[in-house]
This record gives C-alpha cells, sequence and structure tokens, in this order.
C-alpha cells in the first residue's frame, strides 16, 4: 500500500457498498484524552474527569469529526445523531447526547472515542483487497475493545495464524 498512514493498522469496517466503504482505525492513538474532547465540544457532567476512554486516530479523513465506539449492550440508543449497528454489541454514533450521557456517567460503561474516519470511494476498497493491501479478519469484540491498543494488529493477524513477521510491505511472505 503506497498510504504510509494505513501501515500496519487495523481498520473496523463500519459500512461497505456500491457507493463505498466506511470504518475506523483502531490501534491508533492521539495525544488527547477523552477530557480534552469534552472540553473542546462544551460538554460537561459530573463524571467527566473520571472518565476512562482513549481518543484513536480513525483515520485521515476529517480528523475534526468525533464518533463513539461503544458496547451497545444494555445501552439505549441515542435519540439524535446517526447510530450504526456494527455487530451484536458494537455501535457507533456521532451523537453529541451520547457524549453527554458518558460525561454524565449514563453513557456506556465500555467506548472508544474516534477522530476523523476512513473512507474508500467505489469499488476502491475492492481494488486494494485484490492487490493484497489488506488481510480481511473476522469482528471480534476483544480486538475492539479488550486487546491493548498497540497489540491489536499483531492479535488480529494471530486470530488467521499469521505471524506478524512474516508480514512484508503488507504481503505475506513465503517459506
Amino acid at each position: 500500500m503506497q498510504c504510509p498512514f494505513f501501515n500496519h493498522t487495523l481498520v473496523l469496517l463500519i459500512d461497505h457498498g456500491e457507493d463505498g466503504s466506511f470504518g475506523f482505525v483502531v490501534n491508533r492513538m492521539t495525544d488527547l484524552d477523552i477530557g480534552d474532547v469534552f472540553n473542546e465540544v462544551g460538554v460537561t457532567g459530573e463524571a467527566a474527569d473520571s472518565v476512562q476512554a482513549p481518543v484513536l486516530l480513525g483515520g485521515p479523513v476529517s480528523p475534526e469529526s468525533g464518533w463513539i465506539l461503544y458496547d451497545a449492550e444494555g445501552v439505549p440508543q441515542p435519540s439524535s445523531g446517526k447510530t450504526i449497528a456494527v455487530g451484536e454489541r458494537i455501535s457507533c454514533s456521532a451523537s453529541i447526547e451520547l457524549l453527554e450521557r458518558i460525561a454524565r456517567g449514563d453513557g456506556p460503561e465500555t467506548c472508544v472515542m474516534m477522530l476523523g474516519y476512513s473512507g474508500w470511494g467505489a469499488g476502491q476498497l475492492e481494488s486494494e483487497m485484490k492487490q493484497g493491501s489488506w488481510i480481511p479478519v473476522d469482528l471480534d469484540y476483544s480486538l475492539v475493545f479488550e486487546t491493548p491498543i498497540d497489540a491489536r494488529w499483531e492479535a488480529a493477524l494471530a486470530t488467521l495464524g499469521i505471524d506478524p513477521a512474516r508480514v512484508i510491505d503488507n504481503q505475506i511472505a513465503s517459506a
């Protein structure tokens, strides 16, 4: 792949269709914490200072935009803003209402703040996959929320039995 941004990244694909694809890199930390995000958008709440949620760089597109990736089990869907169910327990939302609930302490306990997103035009992702630029793995809750952020790429490859040391220039080296 020619884009250095995506080197050794794990992307959670949120939507894929004829018009293109949309997802988030889930293993690129920023130097921000969730309190910085609360301050930037003017969100306050009694739990705001104690919230522990990483802030990740979801992709190079619109890094000023924010999305919340969260465990939706038992969490009421926000009444405002777009929310997308990604899997049985994983959802994402750009709802300020959900961010306010998190700051108050009545939002999802497991969440990640995403700044920006990764996007592909119609047919672009399919073309990159044919070139071997991406290695698809199944959706796995633990990769998204439980695996240490800096170990996610290697852990994703391990689910396929691939040794990360054998991946060269996004191609798998043969023995």
